[in-house]
């Protein structure tokens, strides 16, 4: 899952990035509302981290400009305003989610967690593909009732997988929601990431869950 986190705190943008990054999403960081305007519009992000005060214009506008082109990511505003005309200001113009300064990052994470689930339509914590069961709240799977010992970035890529589930997934939106920067990437990088979540999920006497579509992309999805 990709993330967008505006923030003109250095602070923040390093603690809440680190959280994030260690929590297995690709991160891109902005600290003003102009540059974070551009990448939103530019970039296809999974939710969006959204400060409220920001230099050059502030975080309500960059929402307001957002959903006037009708860009629909999910967004959840970081305030330090707790007034309820505050909340109700930003709700109405089109955030997801809000969440007042201080707050725990256990917290975030959580609430960023529930805003990529409803990306893609999925309402609860658990996606289960077969007897592929994934647990979104513990970041853990189990195949068959038994643990897969994931790396976060593998844990990120058959979670996406898995809710895009029968849908070709292509190379390119891989790398856009997994990996945080393009320096990260060899030729054969989404390949390899492949190749390795599925010797994982190998069980013998058990059909594969992961298909290639030569020349489009991967599958995941049920055994016919």
């Amino acid at each position: 899952m990709r993330v967008l986190l505006v923030e003109d705190s250095l602070r923040l943008q390093k603690s809440i990035g680190k959280a994030l990054r260690m929590s297995g999403y690709a991160v891109d960081v902005s600290g003003d509302g102009e540059n974070g305007l551009w990448l939103a519009g530019s970039n296809d992000y999974d939710a969006v981290i959204l400060d409220i005060m920001l230099p050059k214009f502030d975080g309500l506008t960059l929402l307001r400009r957002l959903r006037q082109k009708g860009r629909l990511i999910p967004i959840l505003l970081l305030t330090a305003k707790d007034t309820i005309e505050d909340r109700v200001g930003g709700l109405q113009m089109g955030a997801d989610d809000y969440l007042v300064k201080p707050f725990a990052l256990k917290e975030l994470l959580a609430r960023v967690q529930v805003l990529c689930r409803r990306q893609y339509g999925h309402k609860t914590n658990y996606v289960v593909v077969a007897d592929l069961e994934i647990d979104q709240t513990a970041h853990k799977a189990t195949r068959g009732g038994q643990p897969l010992d994931l790396t976060a970035r593998e844990y990120m890529l058959l979670e996406y997988l898995a809710l895009r589930r029968s849908h070709i997934v292509t190379r390119t939106e891989i790398e856009r929601h997994i990996y945080n920067e393009s320096a990260d990437l060899m030729s054969n990088a989404v390949d390899s990431a492949i190749c390795t979540l599925r010797k994982k999920l190998e069980l013998p006497d058990r059909p594969p869950l992961i298909h290639t579509k030569r020349g489009l992309g991967y599958t995941l999805k049920e055994p016919a």
